[in-house]
């Protein structure tokens, strides 16, 4: 097994009032050359949004982008026609394809708190579309929840690549074994709260750590720990 650590203390920032962006590989402004993606996932943003602020209509083209919503509630506009509010435990996708325009908007009283997720999509130009999902902590307690899936169903969003994010909350202490097919995947898994030790390294609350050749990881997971896992492709086929 390999790894790769990105501790919370050597993100890139971006603090502009409103919008508190942390950055774990290049994005905007900040450029890191030794850490500017994680195989196909090639943009993970921890973002804080003020009330009633937010990001205007802006295009997306042949991306999957993914938002992981932890606190606050947010809008969600576009030009295939949705008009949606996403709220903590909520999780939507859009797979930009050809081409789309969308806003969000914090339209709640406290702030956001949100994971932007970019991958690189599997195939180029499909036509745009747009799912939404919600995995409320009561509901998926001392279980890993599979919440994207290159597989298609009804209790999880669907990615246009040959990738997997699954939400994991312990409220007591044990051990999880993730495993998956080693040939061109790696997981990159970032901890929300509490603690977890990963390939003998323990992690912190933002931190995060990438690991590859090797088909089963072991996560001990402590008390009260909530975690993000990425299984994406190494590099695009």
């Amino acid at each position: 097994m390999k790894s790769q650590l990105f501790r919370k203390a050597e993100r890139g920032i971006k603090d502009i009032g409103w919008l508190k962006s942390n950055f774990y590989f290049s994005f905007s402004d900040y450029y890191n050359p030794v850490k500017s993606a994680f195989g196909t996932l090639i943009t993970f943003n921890d973002d804080f949004v003020e009330p009633g602020k937010g990001f205007g209509i802006h295009p997306h083209i042949n991306m999957e982008i993914i938002s992981v919503l932890l606190q606050g509630k947010m809008n969600h506009i576009d030009t295939l026609g949705y008009k949606t509010v996403i709220e903590e435990g909520g999780v939507q996708i859009m797979s930009a394809g050809s081409g789309l325009k969308h806003e969000e908007y914090n339209i709640g009283e406290e702030d956001v708190n949100f994971l932007q997720i970019w991958i690189q999509p599997k195939l180029q130009d499909i036509s745009p579309r747009y799912q939404q999902r919600s995995f409320p902590k009561e509901k998926r307690i001392n279980q890993l929840k599979t919440i994207v899936s290159n597989e298609e169903g009804l209790e999880h969003c669907w990615i246009n690549q040959n990738a997997k994010l699954s939400l994991g909350y312990f409220d007591t202490a044990q051990e999880v074994d993730y495993t998956f097919c080693s040939v061109n995947k790696c997981l990159f898994i970032f901890l929300m709260e509490g603690k977890i030790r990963v390939d003998g390294t323990d992690l912190d609350p933002r931190d995060a750590i990438g690991v590859w050749e090797t088909e089963n990881v072991p996560i001990h997971c402590e008390a009260g720990c909530h975690f993000l896992v990425i299984e994406t492709p190494i590099n695009q086929k």
